[in-house]
């Protein structure tokens, strides 16, 4: 183990005390919809579909050194690389699309099914995600290592916790929208992740060679946005007829040297 390995742990080891003697978690608060409130009418609603293309000879993603730590060095024998660029059939991997307006005053319920973040490999998994505003999101370490998470949003409140035993488990919920939260490890430096949080259900992360699918939409004239940790974001306007199916596609181009 690295001197500098050590450290971190140690400081972290810190933090674990801290954390025991802290206070409790919040509770999120109950939404409730304002008096004007519309809901979607499954009748007339109607779907956007794509691809998010990449234009250019895909980039190499650069290796992971991880030898600080043994444990990680084991659960990747054939080595390890970032996510940044993950590219198939010309399409990019790992975007996120969602509506970033044009929804007006429609009211859509939290769900409480929580979505799971993963410390697996000495990664994230997924890489990047999607989540309700007010939605549990549930943090598990799957890794026989000490692993540290750390969420450095704007608009959220940050949060900072170890989590050193496989198998350990802690709920966090975000109270407003942001897109997009990143999420790293203190300990592992490689480790990285980003959450977008939406007040509303239309997201999607690319996936399969870049495409995507919005469903239940519903008829209106909405701004999408393509996200991209490393190559910015593309946005358009679409028009939804009722019950119509509509196609869309951004294009990326390889990032300015």
């Amino acid at each position: 183990m690295s001197l500098k390995y050590l450290r971190v742990a140690t400081a972290i080891a810190a933090l674990v005390v801290a954390t025991a003697c802290g206070s409790k978690e919040p509770e999120p608060v109950a939404k409730t919809p304002p008096p004007d409130a519309k809901r979607v009418d499954p009748a007339t609603a109607g779907t956007l579909a794509g691809k998010v293309l990449f234009d250019g000879p895909a980039p190499a993603n650069a290796p992971i050194k991880m030898s600080a730590d043994p444990s990680c060095v084991s659960a990747n024998p054939n080595g390890a690389a970032f996510e940044t660029y993950v590219i198939k059939d010309g399409g990019l991997d790992n975007v996120f699309v969602y509506v970033k307006d044009g929804l007006g005053n429609y009211y859509f319920d939290t769900p409480t099914e929580p979505v799971t973040l993963n410390q697996k490999a000495c990664h994230y998994e997924p890489h990047v995600f999607g989540i309700r505003v007010g939605q549990p999101l549930d943090i598990v370490n799957d890794d026989s290592t000490l692993h540290n998470v750390h969420a450095v949003p704007t608009g959220n409140q940050e949060f900072n916790f170890p989590q050193q035993i496989k198998g350990m488990k802690n709920r966090k919920t975000f109270t407003a929208r942001e897109v997009m939260v990143p999420f790293k490890c203190d300990v592992h430096g490689w480790m990285n992740a980003y959450a977008g949080v939406l007040d509303h259900p239309y997201f999607a992360v690319t996936t399969g060679g870049g495409r995507f699918e919005l469903k239940n939409l519903p008829p209106g004239t909405y701004t999408v946005e393509a996200w991209h940790e490393r190559l910015g974001t593309r946005t358009t306007q679409v028009t939804i007829a009722d019950k119509e199916s509509k196609d869309v596609s951004f294009t990326f181009k390889p990032a300015a040297q």
